[in-house]
């Protein structure tokens, strides 16, 4: 998805595009709703995974396990997963906007030109034309997992992902019911044509969970020729109970020391700018510090990730650097650092899942993997997940 930065006058701009309270052209990428809602997870967890190298690498691969986690269901079902890239393989995502030099350009794509199971791995690939129009920091800002994992209706995220970009002009425009009832996956539902009917059981209901569940709160109006409705907007406003991250354009944040340490390691100008907005320059300098403290770290990216995620102190082992569970947080956190981000998430979100005490629980959302009262369940955790990484100690 691509945003252009430049005025553009209306007379350019040709049906939906047509928007008389938006100053900025806002393109859109569409995608067919009739992907179920493990599909449009899939669909996230994919594109987050691969949102860095989109364009400068042709082919991505993940974890297959990882992937099963990140999207909900038994980590071995692999029939479901070959399902579920399948629909992706064969879902178009279509796009109608203006280009850089002003002219407009239509384009159709099916969402994973590829996708290959091998080896326990899940390797995978955009086409050229859709990786560029994904490039966008917007779209990124879009794929927030702890959003998604909250839906329980593909209509409901659906309905979301067609709103939330257009936050920040406050609607979406006015969409025709034939359009809307396609992003939402019902075009060749007769029941759906009637409108009473999809407003009962598709506009409602979505609109109720994307309010209670999300980061913005929207608020539909219709428009109507005779008594007939035509057409469908949503007026958008942000949920602050429920913000996320919103990064700026980084020109000053860019010019600190710390986005510059950031930077020689290795960091991404977008995931630097997120650290930096979320945690802090302080936070993240401190952090930088501890990491480059630790002798043998092979990944100091992963480990510096691992370190802002669990909040790695040194003081927060409280044993002598010798003792069996030092000697064991410091192998739970190489074996953090090795994972992606998207592995990582899962691992906690996996580990969350089994702990069935409160106090337990609560101790690993304030301590992550150095959580002391969850030293033996770590333990068995890491041990599972990766067999005879503790046989030394």
């Amino acid at each position: 998805m691509k945003r252009q930065d430049t005025e553009i006058p209306k007379d350019r701009l040709t049906g939906a595009l047509r928007r008389g309270s938006v100053k900025k052209h806002v393109a859109a990428i569409h995608v067919s709703g009739k992907l179920t809602l493990l599909q449009r997870k899939l669909s996230n967890v994919l594109l987050l995974n691969a949102y860095d190298t989109l364009t400068s690498q042709q082919v991505h691969m993940i974890d297959a396990r990882t992937l099963c986690l990140m999207i909900g269901y038994n980590s071995n079902d692999m029939d479901t997963l070959k399902q579920s890239l399948r629909g992706l393989a064969e879902t178009v995502a279509e796009w109608d906007m203006l280009d850089e030099k002003g002219q407009q350009e239509w384009g159709v794509s099916s969402l994973l030109s590829y996708a290959r199971l091998k080896g326990g791995v899940c390797e995978y690939a955009y086409s050229p034309a859709l990786a560029s129009k994904l490039n966008d920091p917007k779209v990124f800002a879009l794929i927030n997992l702890n959003i998604q994992r909250r839906f329980t209706s593909g209509h409901a995220l659906a309905l979301y992902e067609n709103c939330y970009r257009f936050v920040r002009t406050g609607s979406t425009g006015w969409w025709s019911l034939d359009l809307f009832r396609r992003l939402m996956g019902v075009e060749d539902s007769a029941y759906y044509s009637v409108y009473k009917q999809l407003n009962a059981k598709i506009i409602k209901p979505a609109v109720s969970e994307v309010n209670k569940t999300s980061n913005i709160v929207i608020t539909p109006e219709i428009r109507k020729r005779g008594r007939a409705v035509t057409d469908i907007r949503f007026k958008i406003a942000e949920n602050p109970q429920l913000a996320i991250l919103d990064l700026d354009d980084g020109a000053g944040v860019r010019k600190s020391d710390v986005y510059g340490q950031l930077q020689a390691l290795g960091v991404s100008d977008r995931l630097a700018r997120q650290w930096i907005a979320e945690h802090g320059e302080d936070h993240v300098g401190d952090k930088i510090s501890y990491v480059a403290g630790q002798e043998g770290v092979q990944n100091p990216v992963g480990y510096l990730t691992a370190a802002l995620r669990d909040d790695f102190k040194a003081e927060a082992v409280g044993v002598t650097p010798s003792s069996p569970r030092a000697k064991l947080l410091a192998r739970v956190r190489d074996l953090v650092a090795a994972r992606t981000p998207t592995q990582r998430d899962a691992d906690r979100r996996l580990f969350m899942s089994i702990i069935a005490s409160a106090d337990a629980r609560a101790d690993f959302e304030r301590h992550g993997w150095m959580s002391a009262l969850n030293t033996t369940a770590i333990k068995a955790f890491w041990e599972d997940l990766q067999p005879g990484s503790f046989d030394d100690i």
